[in-house]
């Protein structure tokens, strides 16, 4: 008769084989780095409330600059003369049809022949600008020629002048071919804008591989070819992008219109509200005018703006991931 005992466990052997590091009963190694040790904890790195609150009180500020006024507006289109002036800022009032309607039908209608030509100046003015300036940007960044760099820097120097700096010599250019009170002498310095060729050669730097216009060279595309081909479409975002923010410079562009041209048909609505407020101290009754104006203008801009988002939104991250 054979004694047989049970063998005795040896929890050694189902730990796997190699050092051991002793942790002195705590679970983790010894050289554990410290941030480590902080995640397996829960702790976190201490906070600096007055930066916090420092970098917040700025944007609030600046969402408040930027809002408050739109915000008063809104209110302020719908109230009377009596209204505006003597009830609270953002108070609503009952007068936003009638508002409307009498500027529907001041000096038969003339605003919204204001408002046309504002989309047409700005819609056209954007769409061949953003044309030139895409072309001219991508010139900059594929081809090689001399001069290059002088030239573009001339084009930053460009990017530095305001705008209200050049009316008066292009007001001369353009009396001294005939062409002051017209349509082109609005149209035609918008065409081209220095800040919007740096932009093109961005997004052509940032979206367009120099491989692929090479590949486009290999089956035989010219240059015109490649850049309506191949070249054109991938920067479909940037080109949105320069359309929106020269749209709007357009739009908003006051003094160029103003010196430019003398006849009430032709006037932008910035330049025929400017018109109408000249008027107030003598009629108080159109100050109304003059905010339902303001309102119905600022509505394309939105409108261009939430219809192609995501086209600029993309044009903006251009190099933002590589």
């Amino acid at each position: 008769m054979i004694a047989t005992t049970d063998a005795p466990s040896h929890p050694a052997a189902d730990r796997p084989a190699g050092p051991v590091a002793h942790d002195g009963g705590l679970g983790r190694p010894p050289h554990e780095p410290a941030g480590d040790r902080r995640r397996r904890s829960g702790s976190r790195a201490p906070r600096r409330p007055a930066a916090s609150l420092a970098v917040n009180g700025i944007l609030l500020l600046g969402v408040a600059y930027m809002v408050l006024p739109l915000l008063w507006l809104v209110f302020a289109v719908t109230k009377d003369a009596k209204g505006l002036y003597g009830s609270s800022a953002f108070s609503p009032g009952g007068a936003f049809l009638e508002n409307l309607q009498q500027l529907m039908t001041q000096d038969d209608g003339i605003f919204w022949r204001w408002l046309g030509n504002s989309v047409f100046y700005a819609g056209v003015g954007a769409l061949v600008c953003g044309f030139v300036a895409l072309m001219a940007g991508y010139a900059f960044d594929k081809f090689t020629f001399r001069g290059k760099n002088g030239l573009f820097g001339f084009v930053l120097v460009g990017v530095l002048i305001p705008n209200t700096a050049t009316v008066i010599p292009l007001y001369l250019l353009a009396a001294s071919i005939g062409a002051t009170n017209t349509i082109w002498a609005v149209l035609i310095p918008a065409f081209c804008n220095p800040f919007s060729v740096y932009l093109a050669r961005v997004f052509s730097a940032g979206y367009l591989p120099d491989e692929t216009l090479e590949a486009a060279r290999v089956d035989g595309a010219g240059p015109i070819r490649s850049f309506l081909s191949v070249g054109l479409p991938m920067l479909v975002p940037g080109f949105v992008t320069i359309v929106l923010f020269q749209f709007v410079a357009i739009w908003n562009n006051f003094m160029l219109p103003l010196i430019m041209l003398q006849d009430r048909d032709l006037f932008p609505s910035s330049v025929g509200i400017a018109l109408w407020q000249s008027q107030v101290q003598q009629n108080p009754e159109f100050s109304t005018l003059v905010i339902a104006g303001s309102f119905v203008s600022i509505l394309p801009l939105l409108l261009a703006f939430i219809g192609l988002q995501r086209f600029w939104r993309s044009g903006l991250s251009a190099g933002a991931v590589k």
